[in-house]
């Protein structure tokens, strides 16, 4: 009896120490790529002029960066952000009350989080993809750049240019 207590003492310690180390399965360099993104922002354009604020937040255990975007106009929206670990990719799911769905996928680049969609066509016909980065800068801000692409990677149209600054 005393051998099977043993035995099962001995066990039990090594599942729990295995669950202790395992306890943030994404608390990896490559799931922190994003968290420069992580605050409470107000965005501006290059000429300063308030576009909106956002708040990015990591949840589900660190697993999950989520944007929370309200613009100065109508449009409000979230995204959900995360690490594939299968093809090591950075993928986002955006959402909005406009009814505008946005799917991303790609990665860090050294320089700046970016991300791109599959091709599509737009109204008109045209095969597009888009294409939106994320750059920190030395003062803490960030600049998250929009475009539009067409399929021999000509850029068509910039959406969106925006600096966030924490507020």
């Amino acid at each position: 009896m005393k051998q099977y207590l043993t035995f099962f003492f001995a066990a039990f310690s090594i599942v729990a120490l295995a669950q202790t180390t395992n306890s943030c399965a994404c608390c990896t360099p490559n799931h922190s790529q994003f968290d420069f993104w992580v605050g409470n922002w107000q965005v501006t354009d290059t000429a300063g002029n308030v576009l909106g604020t956002n708040r990015v937040e990591k949840h589900y255990d660190k697993c999950i960066v989520q944007e929370n975007w309200q613009s100065t106009q109508v449009n409000r929206g979230t995204s959900f952000n995360y690490f594939q670990s299968s093809d090591s990719t950075w993928n986002q799911l955006w959402l909005d009350n406009q009814g505008s769905i946005l799917n991303l996928k790609g990665s860090w680049n050294g320089n700046a989080m970016e991300l791109q969609s599959a091709m599509t066509k737009n109204a008109k016909g045209i095969v597009i993809y888009h294409q939106i980065s994320w750059t920190p800068q030395t003062d803490g801000s960030v600049i998250q750049l929009w475009e539009v692409f067409d399929e021999n990677n000509q850029k068509i149209n910039e959406l969106f240019r925006g600096i966030y600054r924490r507020k």
